[in-house]
């Protein structure tokens, strides 16, 4: 199908469709890089292998029976912040501006791995023209509709 989102793709995608989006890695489930944004090899394996861990960690944490381990994660780090999100199959993790509102990164997340899952396309609607004549670039979640740009 024309449009469907590769693995190698995906990091790359997310950090289009984010301006806040820094850098990005795919991780299988397996742990293994499955794509990232545009950084060398070598950068995106260790941050690959940094994402990894800290699911590892959160996996290991104390946690009341009966409760899932989270599916989502934000780390606070010098100059930025980490956010990932996962699947059975895939872990998507970012590194952005510390400026970015975490409702809106973590929810770039979760349509993007829905897309590469098979879901809808994510389409990037118009929005209502700015002071200066453009127009502003409404969230790119399908379900809130427009047409494609």
């Amino acid at each position: 199908m024309a449009g469907t989102l590769t693995p190698e793709r995906t990091a790359a995608r997310l950090c289009e469709l984010s301006g806040d989006a820094r850098a990005a890695v795919l991780l299988d489930a397996a742990g293994s890089l499955a794509g990232h944004s545009d950084l060398e090899r070598e950068l995106a394996r260790s941050l690959g292998e940094l994402a990894r861990g800290l699911f590892e960690a959160i996996d290991q944490a104390p946690r009341a029976l009966g409760v899932d381990p989270p599916e989502q994660v934000e780390a606070q780090v010098e100059g930025g912040t980490v956010y990932a999100s996962r699947t059975p199959s895939w872990t998507l993790a970012v590194v952005a501006r510390r400026s970015a509102l975490s409702s809106l990164m973590l929810c770039d997340l979760r349509a993007v791995l829905a897309e590469l899952e098979g879901g809808p396309q994510i389409r990037r609607s118009v929005g209502a023209p700015t002071a200066g004549g453009d127009a502003v670039l409404d969230s790119p979640m399908p379900e809130l509709g427009g047409e494609e740009r």
